[in-house]
């Protein structure tokens, strides 16, 4: 494939937060945007943004964590946008709670959302970035990797995408294809919001007293990630391979 030629870009839980800004992000980097997300309307404001700037991008309907909808879900993104040669797992839910209060289905269904859904995804598309000889993973991990009370689930889910990463560095970096990791810090998305009420706490102060600890002094926008994101997936990154970046606005030990 030439470097003339417009790229095909994939990225899952493209409705709102990080998603639907990386989605923004890599149309203005002249991607065509495949926006992915459980519910197919949901998408809808995403590809409005996108192609009222000029862009172009679809709306897919699809449970990531379903073979046989995202076998679909790419081999429509193929038909009508073209091969897809950078992918964006960053479809994901939470379903937090004390160990102890965990079920097995709110495990299940983090676990599920967030590897089993980058394994399928991933899988589906790899194929033709390897017949393309070039390729952009990118997985959204998370600082709660490094272990958050009462994410036992999200934490183990976050980590282990980290060593989904390089595995796949290792095993598809013959076919030029690259896999990296981005690991965000405190975002405000409605995901954190939702950490917010089920601490009891309004959402301002919740992020007011984030912003305290990290050494910017500032919580993360959704922007910031995708702005990683796109450095990930460009031309100019093909001998960055296998890397956690964290972006969390200071160190993390």
């Amino acid at each position: 494939m030439s470097t003339t030629e417009q790229r095909v870009a994939v990225v899952t839980g493209a409705a709102r937060g990080i998603g639907a800004a990386t989605a923004v992000r890599l149309a203005a980097e002249g991607r065509a945007v495949a926006v992915i997300d459980l519910d197919e309307a949901a998408c809808k404001d995403t590809v409005e943004k996108i192609t009222a700037a000029g862009g172009k991008a679809i709306a897919v309907g699809a449970d990531v964590s379903d073979e046989a909808q995202v076998e679909a879900a790419v081999a429509r993104i193929v038909e009508e946008l073209g091969a897809p040669t950078i992918l964006v797992n960053n479809a994901g839910v939470l379903r937090d709670n004390l160990l102890f209060k965990m079920s097995a289905a709110d495990w299940d269904t983090v676990l599920n959302v967030h590897l089993r859904g980058s394994f399928l995804m991933t899988k589906a598309v790899q194929k033709h970035m390897v017949d393309a000889g070039f390729g952009r993973v990118v997985n959204l991990s998370s600082s709660s990797a490094l272990g958050n009370r009462g994410q036992a689930n999200y934490s183990a889910a976050k980590a282990g995408l980290q060593g989904f990463t390089k595995t796949l560095a290792i095993e598809l970096g013959k076919f030029g294809i690259t896999a990296n990791a981005v690991a965000p810090g405190f975002i405000a998305t409605e995901m954190t919001k939702a950490t917010a009420d089920r601490v009891g706490m309004g959402f301002e102060d919740f992020k007011k007293a984030a912003a305290t600890q990290i050494p910017v002094q500032r919580v993360g926008e959704p922007e910031d990630i995708a702005n990683a994101i796109a450095f990930f997936t460009g031309e100019a990154a093909g001998f960055v391979s296998g890397q956690v970046l964290y972006v969390a606005g200071g160190p993390l030990n």
